[in-house]
């Protein structure tokens, strides 16, 4: 295990972990305003009063499971940029995390209809998709030696 603590980490792995930390960054930006603003943030964001009040509806486990989502997602990418063996298991929290806020919007509450139908649906693909990406990454970062 001593040549893999030091192989060098290839350019790829400073780009994709720079791309996490900034795609998860707006996550938690979005987050933080929507706590921090609520209602005001949410109409910059454009969004319509049925839309506002599904936000307001959430519970508060379901934004809980948004802020580990979100803010796993940030501390997933400063462990991958920092070179952690870490940077998986906290992605796959974040993945987890995003999905059960799927099924809070989805199946408990109804907000394939008041978020906007196939928009909604094609923004939370490219986030899984990224999710995604940033675990098998990690994990592939890990399996060759380049994360300790």
């Amino acid at each position: 295990m001593a040549n893999a603590e030091q192989r060098p980490a290839p350019w790829h792995h400073w780009l994709v972990s720079l791309l996490a930390i900034v795609w998860n960054g707006f996550g938690a930006f979005d987050y933080s305003m929507t706590q921090l603003q609520g209602e005001v943030w949410l109409r910059r964001m454009n969004m319509t009063e049925a839309q506002i009040g599904f936000m307001n509806a959430m519970p508060g486990w379901a934004f809980a499971v948004w802020a580990v989502g979100v803010w796993g997602g940030v501390l997933g990418g400063l462990l991958l940029l920092f070179r952690s063996r870490f940077a998986a298991p906290v992605f796959l929290l974040s993945l987890a995390a995003f999905l059960l806020s799927l099924v809070n919007s989805y199946l408990l509450m109804n907000g394939a209809e008041v978020m906007g139908g196939p928009q909604a649906f094609g923004m939370n693909a490219i986030i899984l998709a990224g999710c995604l990406f940033f675990l098998w990454y990690a994990r592939r970062a890990a399996a060759r030696g380049i994360l300790r």
